[in-house]
This record gives C-alpha cells, structure tokens and sequence, in this order.
C-alpha cells in the first residue's frame, strides 16, 4: 500500500498536465500513487496520459469541478497521507513529499503541512515567490479565516482527517480548498508550514481562478457557511465583522486587476457596511490594502490609475454625500 496518494484532478489541461505528473515522478520520495481524475476533458488529455498508464490509476467522471473530482480521488485513495496537485501547477522542490512526511513524523498531532508558492506565467516563468508564514506564521483557525493562505497544490493531510469532514464541499466551484481549511480547523486538526517554496502556481488567461465573479461569490458563500455555524468560538465571532471587510476588499482588489472596475466599486462599497474605520480612513485603507495585495502578487498598483477611475470617482463621492 503507498503511505502517500497525490491526487490531480484535470480538466482540459493536456498541455500542462504531463509537466505535472513528471514533477511527482522527480520526487525523491517514492512510495506514493498518482491518481488522475479526469473531468470531463474534451481535449487531448487521454493522448498526453497513454505513457504513464503504468504509473497512473486513471478515473473518468462527467464535468462537476475539481471539488467533485478530487472527492473522487479521496474515495479511491490507499495512502495514510493525501497530497493534491492541480493539472496546470507543478511541484519545483523534488523533496517536497519526503519533507512533508517528515513533518507528519517528526510532529504526530499534525494534521495537514502546508508550503509556500511560486506564482509563474503560462509558461512557467517565475513573477513571484509567496512565502505566506512571514505574515502568517500560525496556521490557527484565526488565521486561516482572516489571511487564507491555502494553495491546494501544497496541501499534504492524513486521509483520516479528510474523511472526518466529508472531504470537499462539491457545492463549491471554486474557493474550495479555503472551505475545507475552515472546517478542519473548527474540529482542532493542526497545521503546520512546511516553510520552502514548494509549488508552481501559474497564473494564465483561462485557469480557473481567474473566474473573477465566481470566485468572488464562492469565497462569500464560504463566510456565510462559516459564520451560520451556531457553536463557534467567541474570540471567532468576534472577529466576523473584520474578517468580512478584509475579504470584501481583496475581492475588490482582484476585481480590479481583472479589470471589472463597476464590481470593484460594488465590493468596496459593500465592505463599508463592516468597515472598523471612518469613512476617509477607510478610503485610505483601500488604497493601502490594494498596494499590498498588489506586492504579494508580483504587481505593480499605480495609484493615479486607480483614483481616476470613474467607478472609483463616482464610489467616493457617493461616500462623502451619504
């Protein structure tokens, strides 16, 4: 039986794919299995596969997202530990497995051991490296709601666990990997950093996260999931409010380098409503969090573009009027 289960799940990825079931075959640990789950791919993706039948088990299921196809690949795991993979990502550090198992042995109470990322372009040049533990250091269910510092592909978490919480919300198109964080935190499964640069993430025109409006409505219908829960800690309720403002503004913020500038305006008015600021002070703290947002990212935010704005314009005036 192989202690580790990496699970990728792919849909319409031919072109990337085999770069990430070769970033597996580079690790230097080796007693894992790699199940594909393919979702309903209409491209070339049985043809990229045909080499490595003979290191792959294969499942094939309609299109219903990644959510549905990585429960898929939970349901047919053999592994003592799950670690995903995205078709379009790819592991950079070969000890990435082995460091993590690691990990799981050196501290038994851990539940899952998280990496830090590196944001590539659509042909795996590097933007950026994301090392989310000099913010975040604790991976505490205060944290992960306020910060969110999850990349899938650098999830490694005992089966057991994932079997305790039903595995992923399916309901969810996106935002997933965020949802899965909050409830194994809110049952007391411990996380950890694996603190290297472990993962390729590529940002392209076409992957799924740059679905900006359904991202925005999946990471919403997240909070609100959370937040309907009627035993949550109080230090955590208190808290709601400004993790709502913080979320509401990223929103905006990704909106914005989107290029949906009528949304930016709506998700920035909408944060007013949980806003711990007055109202100049919470412009200015706009412009700062879009500044930070813009740097953790690899980007570049030119303030003049965004004050002259219309929609920004039209939003501020609206604030000083009302």
């Amino acid at each position: 039986m192989p202690r580790v289960s990496v699970i990728i799940p792919t849909y319409n990825c031919d072109r990337f794919l085999a770069e990430a079931i070769d970033s597996v075959s580079r690790q230097t640990y080796q007693d894992y299995e790699i199940i594909i789950v393919d979702d309903g791919s209409t491209d070339q993706t049985c043809q990229v596969l045909e080499p490595y039948r003979n290191k792959i088990r294969y499942f094939y299921q309609d299109n219903q997202g990644s959510a549905v196809a990585r429960n898929l690949g939970i349901k047919q795991a053999k592994g003592e530990f799950i670690a995903f993979l995205d078709a379009d990502d790819f592991w950079i550090v070969p000890e990435k497995l082995a460091e993590q198992v690691n990990c799981f042995e050196q501290q038994p109470s851990l539940g899952s051991v998280h990496t830090g990322w590196r944001i590539v372009d659509g042909n795996g040049k590097k933007m950026i490296d994301v090392e989310p533990w000099c913010d975040v250091p604790n991976l505490d269910l205060e944290s992960w709601l306020m910060y969110k510092p999850v990349k899938t592909s650098g999830i490694m978490i005992r089966h057991n666990w994932l079997q305790q919480v039903g595995g992923f919300d399916g309901e969810l198109r996106q935002s997933h990997d965020v949802d899965l964080v909050l409830r194994l935190a809110l049952i007391g499964c411990e996380a950890n950093w694996w603190r290297r640069v472990a993962v390729g993430y590529r940002r392209y025109q076409g992957n799924t996260t740059r679905n900006t409006q359904t991202q925005a409505k999946c990471l919403l219908k997240v909070l609100d999931k959370f937040f309907a829960h009627g035993d949550l800690p109080k230090p955590i309720q208190k808290i709601e409010s400004q993790v709502r403002y913080h979320t509401l503004v990223w929103i905006a913020w990704y909106q914005y380098e989107q290029g949906f500038y009528d949304e930016m305006a709506r998700f920035l008015n909408q944060s007013l409503e949980y806003s711990p600021y007055y109202k100049m002070e919470t412009i200015s703290d706009w412009v700062e969090q879009f500044k930070k947002f813009s740097v953790q990212n690899g980007l570049s935010l030119d303030i003049c573009v965004l004050t002259d704005l219309p929609n920004w314009q039209k939003l501020i005036v609206n604030i000083m009027v009302n």
